[in-house]
């Protein structure tokens, strides 16, 4: 790892482009010799050359289950699958996208170092290394639970933070999240958009992340690089993010931008990012690099990107140490999130812990988490059609919709804000005196809007 050459700087970002053609031209590789599966693509991260019909036999699947999620999945080609598609609970892990969202906080120190850092380009390192720490954790290639229409998901004990999800709508699927300690307040919006390729899917993040550190009120804005998922059916499967992370001080006008560089030949290239903290007059001051799956280093640099005389290479980030042989990649703070320790006493009902899906999942039990995902996703349309029937819409219980709508590379975004409620509602029950003989594993999973529909 080392900092990036004088003659690639100024054609740095210049370069995205063609590096993407490049990708494309010489990474796809298509299964001619399966009869029935012409055209479909198949990337090898480690390969060259390799015979693609010899890399789409491996990966999780039998030939026969694959050869029938290829026939019910290829009718898709082109749509955005977020919610359409029924899929099966071996491809999941045990853990719902609003707890996919928490594990952002896991090196949230870095958020405390910039809100109590005086240089303001240090500031966005500290910042842009924290949303680049989360990637380890996106490279999982397991698929979490789509959260139930006003699901949520509470942590606490981590930091100092209180951290706050809430599943604000179904169609299409959005998400809300909230979280604050004595050195920042965090809150997205976020709902993803998906085109399936067949045996890929883009993932494009249509959100809006804001942090505001509280030491001099200065507000961050983040815009995450799309992501690919590879192999999904063919082929061992592998995530990748190419393209830009850019982290803009609203409050002086500083950013960060970082190139994710796409996987090429043998994995030339995988997990690299390189870049630049740019004042307001957009001169680079610090230059970025390292792999997005290990560390992140910084060091000071002229107007030419060059690094500073008599500076050096500093390390900023490091990957925590991880379980050895983890079923699901977990690090020690995924199976944090899944714990009821990271529970506020009297847990919310609707809180994904408690979801008996994902619950049989964790337990190793696949045929009563997929019995139990379909129970859940009926109850959910058995609800839509009460609301439906009563004329009413649905209104999330911790966040409110604003009249503010924001523009994304992806698609404009309906921003919900948090109002709130759930730290009067916390610091009530905390103050009740009647939560110590509260078993937070006893209460039943219950997001619904009318009650609790498995009893009507």
């Amino acid at each position: 790892m080392g900092s990036p050459e004088k003659n690639e700087n100024k054609g740095f970002f210049a370069a995205m482009t063609s590096g993407f053609s490049m990708f494309s031209n010489a990474m796809h590789r298509s299964v001619n010799g399966l009869l029935g599966y012409e055209g479909v693509e198949v990337i090898n991260p480690e390969g060259g050359k390799e015979d693609a019909e010899e890399e789409a036999q491996r990966g999780r699947w039998k030939p026969e289950e694959r050869d029938g999620y290829w026939k019910m999945m290829h009718k898709y080609i082109g749509s955005d699958v977020t919610s359409m598609v029924t899929l099966p609970v071996i491809i999941f892990e045990p853990m719902t996208m609003l707890q996919k969202m928490a594990e952002l906080m896991e090196y949230s120190y870095l958020l405390d170092k910039a809100d109590e850092c005086e240089d303001p380009y240090m500031r966005l390192v500290y910042a842009s290394s924290w949303a680049i720490s989360v990637y380890f954790a996106y490279q999982r290639i397991w698929k979490p639970f789509n959260p139930i229409l006003g699901e949520t998901y509470e942590m606490v004990n981590h930091g100092g933070i209180t951290f706050l999800a809430e599943q604000v709508s179904h169609h299409p699927p959005m998400s809300a999240g909230h979280a604050e300690n004595e050195h920042f307040t965090y809150d997205v919006t976020s709902k993803l958009k998906t085109k399936f390729l067949g045996n890929s899917v883009d993932v494009y993040p249509v959100g809006r992340t804001r942090v505001t550190l509280k030491k001099d009120g200065v507000v961050l804005d983040l815009v995450p690089p799309p992501t690919k998922v590879n192999n999904l059916i063919f082929g061992r499967t592998w995530i990748d993010s190419p393209g830009e992370m850019i982290m803009t001080n609203l409050t002086t006008g500083d950013k960060v931008v970082l190139y994710f560089q796409p996987c090429g030949w043998f994995g030339a290239g995988r997990y690299e990012v390189d870049g630049y903290v740019y004042n307001s007059a957009e001169e680079p001051k610090i230059l970025m690099t390292g792999k997005w799956n290990e560390s992140m280093s910084y060091q000071p640099c002229d107007l030419e990107g060059e690094p500073l005389p008599d500076t050096e290479l500093k390390e900023v980030w490091h990957v925590a140490d991880v379980p050895p042989n983890d079923k699901f990649q977990y690090t020690h703070f995924a199976h944090k999130i899944n714990s009821f320790d990271t529970a506020p006493k009297k847990l919310l009902a609707s809180d994904s812990r408690l979801r008996p899906d994902r619950y049989a999942l964790e337990l190793g039990d696949l045929s009563k988490s997929g019995t139990e995902k379909s129970s859940l996703e009926e109850k959910q349309r058995a609800e839509k059609r009460t609301r439906e029937a009563k004329g009413h819409n649905f209104t999330p219980r911790w966040f409110d919709i604003t009249e503010e709508v924001t523009q994304t590379p992806w698609g404009d975004l309906e921003i919900y804000q948090y109002n709130g409620k759930y730290s009067e509602h916390r610091a009530a029950i905390d103050n009740s005196g009647s939560i110590d003989h509260v078993d937070n594993k006893e209460i039943e999973f219950n997001p619904w809007q009318y009650g609790n529909l498995s009893t009507e």
